[in-house]
Formats: C-alpha cells, sequence, structure tokens
C-alpha cells in the first residue's frame, strides 16, 4: 500500500497568494502551498510579492542573529 499526502491546496477565500508555479496572483486555495507564497491580506500585496520574499531574505542575512555558518567548519 503506498503513503501518499494530502495534495489539496489550503486556505480560503479572501486569503491572496502568489503562485510561483504560475506567475500570478491567485484569491485563495487554489494551487499547492508548496508552490505560493501568502497569505498576503489584499490582491495588491499578493502581487508583490516577490519584492516583499527579495527584502526579508536581504533583512535576514543581514542580521547577526542568524548564521547559517557551520562553527566545525571554521
Amino acid at each position: 500500500m503506498a503513503l501518499g499526502f494530502n495534495r489539496r491546496p489550503t486556505g480560503k477565500p479572501g486569503e491572496w497568494f502568489y503562485c510561483l508555479k504560475h506567475g500570478k496572483v491567485e484569491e485563495g486555495p487554489d494551487c499547492p502551498a508548496k508552490d505560493r507564497l501568502g497569505p498576503y491580506a489584499s490582491r495588491e500585496e499578493a502581487g508583490h510579492a516577490l519584492e516583499i520574499a527579495d527584502e526579508r531574505n536581504r533583512e535576514w542575512r543581514g542580521d547577526p542573529a542568524w548564521k547559517d555558518e557551520d562553527p566545525q567548519r571554521s
């Protein structure tokens, strides 16, 4: 017997997401969570999802509390 995962989209109508697979803003649970960024409060905010993610990544890279380096390697 094969074990499977529930691949149904999660989310609620009225929530906005940016679908990485389709490259567009979508309302509610249209695509699987693995392909989406969000939820966002508005369609406009979801439209800026890639910029928001880029900005957050830059902030995390500059955060001294965020360490990706393994001390054993240094």
